[in-house]
């Protein structure tokens, strides 16, 4: 079998796991293994090997199976190269411009800061799907545990360069939550009101919401319209640049 398979195993509260399997070489990507035992399983039900590791950031439900996974199949771990102190086994230091191959397809690294100060993404472009941690999420960003509100701004407007067909991978099930407090804000938006109604029912049968599409959180994440003079205009922050405005809206979400 060829192409990239990608399986999404929930794990601990709201965490997703990441499987990407290469049909043609056989390779198996993980991406932040939470917890061992649940991706070891899913991986050997199938016959995949783990063969790669990629974390996105050090936080310790994006690492705490890593020793395990490694134990078991002897995958290689990659990780920023300045967190690498951070995360086990993690000989494989990358940044931006650097890229990870998973059998025939080309992770490229994006460096994203903000959430944490060191927060990387893996972006497969032929396969049109990006993992982003706790940067982006779907109708949501993650907090600002270690990087800065401009930083976190700089990230979101990397990713949203990216094709807007592109797959949005997030480590955690929150857009419930995110659809609550974007509609808070832009109460008015019509894509958002339908996606939210999708979610919702979605996650009343038990489904995932993740991925989005970029397309999708263009058009609905509050946290990509922060220099959109409609959007400013929503908020009332009309004479505010757009990191200025992101800062509210990132505040207004923490007291939500």
């Amino acid at each position: 079998m060829s192409g990239l398979e990608i399986r999404q195993i929930p794990v601990l509260n709201d965490n997703y796991v990441y499987l990407i399997h290469d049909g043609s070489s056989g390779q198996t990507a993980c991406v932040d293994p939470a917890v061992a035992a649940p991706v070891i399983d899913a991986a050997r039900a199938v016959g995949w090997t783990i063969s790669h590791i990629l974390v996105t950031h050090p936080h310790f439900d994006h690492i705490g199976g890593i020793d395990e996974i490694v134990a078991a199949f002897g995958a290689e771990v990659y990780g920023s190269k300045d967190d690498q102190a951070n995360i086990p086994h993690c000989h494989h230091g990358v940044a931006q411009g650097d890229s990870v191959q998973v059998g025939g397809f080309e992770a490229k690294v994006l460096d994203v800061p903000g959430h944490t100060a060191h927060h990387i993404a893996y972006h497969f472009a032929g396969a049109e799907a990006v993992f982003v941690g706790d940067t982006l999420f779907s109708l949501g960003c993650g907090r600002l545990l270690g990087g800065t509100a401009k930083q976190m701004w700089d990230s979101l407007q990397k990713l949203r360069t990216l094709p807007p067909a592109t797959r949005v991978y997030c480590a955690h099930e929150y857009t419930n939550a995110n659809a609550d407090f974007a509609l808070s804000v832009d109460p008015d938006n019509a894509d958002l009101q339908d996606r939210a109604d999708a979610v919702l029912r979605m996650r009343q049968q038990g489904l995932s919401s993740v991925p989005s599409t970029l397309e999708e959180e263009l058009k609905c994440n509050p946290f990509l319209r922060c220099d959109q003079p409609e959007f400013k205009a929503i908020v009332g922050m009309s004479d505010r640049d757009a990191v200025d405005v992101f800062a509210e809206i990132r505040q207004r979400k923490d007291h939500f």
